[in-house]
């Protein structure tokens, strides 16, 4: 993996401040209590241990535990932190509502975004309303879906590395437990906040980063990101408006209608989370050596690298889906939003072009994933997605195309992404004449030959066994 889950960070601040892609902040604080904060005494402090210097920290310490205690500071990350934390980043112009002007452009890109769209798809509209968020409000809103990518993540890192602790090391630290469970929660919901902070920066609609962040049936765009982003384009503001607002209804079409889909990607990460596993030898043997008399001997224990989990065949077996999962996302938006604008806007192709290289040198999506669960978005994996569902749409039509998306057993692999040709030549049916001969080259299979014909099949019949007595009894 190219970064550390969720939790972890490096103990190379030049390290960290190249991955965070920002020169402020502590994008992938390890063990920190925030900025400013740090162990006494710790490697590279300047002379030896100060007790003065550990009654300041233990004072700062308490503050923090009593301003972040409450709703939200329970549980493996301290949520209420993290909104603190992402809050005093962003500063007064990050908390600016966004202007009524703004909210009117946003509706009526979208409006036009969704008239565009009929023609390209066959999933109906999915936004039940359109809303414009500062990145104060994006980050407010988008809270708990965050906490349920989080929690199994530092729930089980949390839980790993307590469990990994010699049985004397765990009695000798017997009541500590649950100050280092609170302690720990707010270093993860620092580094949360902080990596949110960024992101909200960033974001310029709610499915920016591939998720169904925000509230079901809500498109949202983010007026301030979007202003900052069409400065280095050579295309009017309004153009990339409506380019984005189609990007956002066209999320929206496909995770308000296919069911299995939002429920599918978070439980993906929560799959990845339970394989979460840490090398206790290498636990116990640094425990061995810790003074827990001599805050510095923590502090280096804890930068030391031995919370860095080992990745397990199942968590890249879960990985894998993930990452291929979100790419026929991505893919099957950008083939739809590109047939629905094509002709309209004129420089959609290169509006389209310019998202690609945006993801593909780092953008909010790839930080995001790579600091939370280790995942790299790979920019091939997304064209290879386009191009399959390009092909899809090409041999069977829209409705053909979207109809892959009515049950997960028919969705395309990570080996079809591999050979796109192969999954689309499965899809062709043919089928035996009625005499029961083999079917003729260049003859297509029946329907029923079909696996998605098959299944809409069996739900026709089973709805119309469950209507059938109903209509009998009105006939008697």
């Amino acid at each position: 993996m190219s970064d550390l889950p969720f939790g972890f960070g490096p103990s190379d601040p030049d390290d960290e401040s190249r991955r965070s892609g920002s020169g402020g902040g502590q994008g992938g604080g390890g063990f920190g209590f925030g900025p400013g904060m740090g162990l006494p005494g710790g490697a590279g402090g300047p002379g030896g241990f100060d007790m003065g210097q550990l009654g300041q920290m233990l004072t700062q310490l308490g503050q923090m535990l009593s301003q972040s205690s409450g709703p939200g500071a329970e549980g493996p990350v301290n949520y209420k932190l993290a909104a603190q934390m992402a809050h005093q980043q962003l500063g007064a112009e990050g908390k600016k509502a966004p202007t009524g002007e703004q909210q009117r452009a946003a509706e009526e890109s979208v409006r036009l975004a969704e008239l565009w769209l009929e023609d390209a798809t066959t999933l109906p509209s999915g936004a039940s309303q359109v809303v414009v968020w500062s990145p104060a409000q994006w980050i407010d809103t988008t809270m708990p879906t965050w906490q349920r990518l989080c929690d199994p993540v530092a729930q089980r890192v949390a839980g790993a590395w307590v469990e990994g602790l010699p049985e004397e090391a765990r009695q000798m630290a017997g009541p500590m437990l649950g100050m280092i469970s609170q302690v720990g929660g707010m270093a993860f919901g620092s580094q949360l906040g902080q990596g949110l902070a960024q992101l909200a920066k960033e974001v310029l609609t709610s499915s920016d980063v591939g998720l169904p962040l925000g509230p079901e049936g809500t498109a949202a765009l983010l007026p301030a990101a979007i202003a900052t982003f069409t400065e280095g384009l050579d295309r009017p503001a309004g153009e990339v408006l409506v380019f984005l607002a189609a990007r956002e209804a066209a999320h929206q079409r496909l995770f308000g209608h296919v069911p299995w889909l939002r429920q599918r990607l978070l439980a993906t990460v929560e799959e990845f989370a339970h394989g979460i596993s840490i090398d206790t030898s290498r636990m116990e043997e640094l425990a061995r050596e810790v003074d827990p008399t001599n805050p510095a001997s923590l502090q280096e224990l804890m930068s030391s690298g031995m919370f860095e989990p080992q990745t397990t065949e199942s968590q890249k077996a879960a990985l894998r889906r993930l990452e291929t999962l979100l790419a026929l996302v991505e893919g099957w938006v950008d083939v739809v939003v590109a047939d629905a604008v094509g002709d309209r806007l004129p420089g959609a192709v290169a509006l389209g072009e310019t998202l690609r290289r945006r993801r593909a040198s780092g953008g909010p999506a790839e930080q995001t994933f790579a600091t939370l669960v280790g995942l790299e978005l790979r920019p091939r994996r997304l064209r290879d997605a386009a191009t399959l569902w390009r092909r899809l749409t090409d041999e069977r039509g829209i409705e053909g195309r979207d109809a892959v998306w009515a049950h997960p057993d028919l969705m395309p692999t990570a080996d079809d992404l591999d050979d796109p040709s192969s999954f689309v030549g499965e899809r062709r049916s043919v089928a035996p004449s009625e005499e029961g001969a083999a079917p003729k080259s260049g003859e297509s299979f029946s329907d029923l030959d079909d696996p998605l014909a098959r299944l809409e099949a069996e739900m026709k019949a089973e709805q119309e066994a469950k209507e059938r007595p109903d209509d009998e009894g009105k006939g008697g």
